[in-house]
């Protein structure tokens, strides 16, 4: 019997151990960091320029919902790009320091070729992150996997861009999936919702929640 109960107590020491490695591999992204205020003044809404903003774009519950069609028009009548439904965060324009965005994101089952999420601004290139999905996978642009399987379910990206060491960090669930270099260019904001790329779907749509904006704190 007191072999049994001592192997018992072991046992639950290596679930518990467990259990804190589990909790520790997810780190907290925010600290040493300071959110700043963020509300519609801070962002304008970029969709087909001939429709109304309601036909792309709800907010309802706290939820931002946006959807755009492959046949939709571009966001100006002389731009050459592909539809969107996008909210562009230009409250926030920044050339230096190290910034964060953060936000619950999901994408429904069937959507795919397109831009959820971007870092603004880069040389030569518009952009310096872009997060898209394919077939369910997430990627940073078309080149490398950084979740799989994100169909149906709420997710928590945070992004990190050093504009200043020109680094880019990008955290699903606290986890870091992916680190690289930037792209250039001098000013950059951030970007969510949908914007087309290759391959796209005839529908796309993504869901965003608790959207918030961070800057290193020095």
């Amino acid at each position: 019997m007191y072999r049994s109960k001592h192997i018992s107590v072991i046992l639950g020491l290596i679930f518990l151990l467990g259990l804190i490695i589990d909790t520790c591999s997810s780190i907290n992204t925010t600290l040493g960091f300071t959110r700043l205020t963020f509300n519609k003044s801070y962002f304008t809404n970029h969709k087909p320029y001939n429709v109304p903003l309601g036909e792309r774009y709800s907010f309802i519950n706290g939820v931002h919902k946006l959807w755009v069609f492959s046949n939709d028009k571009p966001f100006r009548s002389d731009s050459p790009t592909k539809p969107r439904s996008e909210i562009s965060i230009n409250g926030y324009v920044y050339s230096k320091g190290v910034w964060q965005f953060e936000g619950y994101m999901f994408v429904p089952r069937g959507t795919t070729g397109v831009s959820l999420m971007q870092v603004f601004g880069g040389d030569p290139q518009a952009t310096t992150l872009m997060v898209r999905v394919y077939d369910g996978n997430l990627y940073y642009y078309r080149s490398k996997v950084i979740l799989n399987d994100i169909y149906d379910k709420w997710i928590r990206l945070n992004v990190i861009h050093d504009k200043d060491n020109d680094n880019i960090k990008v955290y699903i669930n606290g986890d870091l999936k992916f680190e690289g270099r930037g792209r250039g260019g001098t000013e950059h904001y951030f970007k969510f919702g949908v914007y087309a790329q290759d391959q796209d779907s005839s529908c796309m749509e993504s869901r965003w929640k608790d959207i918030k904006i961070y800057k290193k704190s020095h």
